[in-house]
């Protein structure tokens, strides 16, 4: 059976990241992007991360530039507008597709574990995905679904 643990994905930086790091924890997987109507929500998955991280949360945001172009080129300046703007500290990746032919691995596996109102397609940026300490899809969220009305399901599975 497929898990978090078969993926790994660069890290914003470039460093290759194997996703089995995360196994043991409950982690949100969120497509982000820097200058979208959601990109506040930047900040309620930061207060999520901060507030339970010692409790075995992990949030991994991908920067994806599928919608209307709302991610910046570089990645460097993606971190830096999270960081800047949002205090981000958590684990951010480089910017990959989530949808189409050269959709990363990860995100058509997730797509497939939980489908949404288009198929298993993202409709959007913010779309997220919880995952169980074993590295198991629980739930998909639209991006509408604001990072502190997750903290229910994830506060369960902690």
């Amino acid at each position: 059976m497929t898990t978090l643990s078969d993926f790994h994905a660069n890290t914003i930086t470039g460093t290759p990241q194997d996703l089995s790091a995360y196994l043991g924890k409950v982690v949100l997987v969120v497509n982000t992007a820097s200058k979208c109507g959601f990109t506040p929500q930047f900040g309620g998955l930061e207060k999520l991360y901060d507030d339970l991280k010692d409790d075995g949360l992990v949030v991994l945001g991908f920067p994806c530039d599928q919608f209307n172009h709302q991610e910046f080129d570089d990645n460097a300046e993606t971190a830096d507008f999270c960081q800047l703007n949002y205090g981000v500290t958590f684990p951010m990746f480089a910017k990959i597709d989530v949808n189409g032919d050269n959709a990363h691995p990860l995100f058509a596996w997730l797509r497939s574990e939980q489908g949404g109102i288009l198929g298993d397609a993202i409709k959007w940026n913010f779309t997220k995905f919880l995952l169980n300490r074993e590295g198991k899809v629980v739930r998909r969220y639209a991006p509408t679904v604001e990072p502190s009305a997750i903290e229910a399901d994830i506060r369960a599975l902690l």
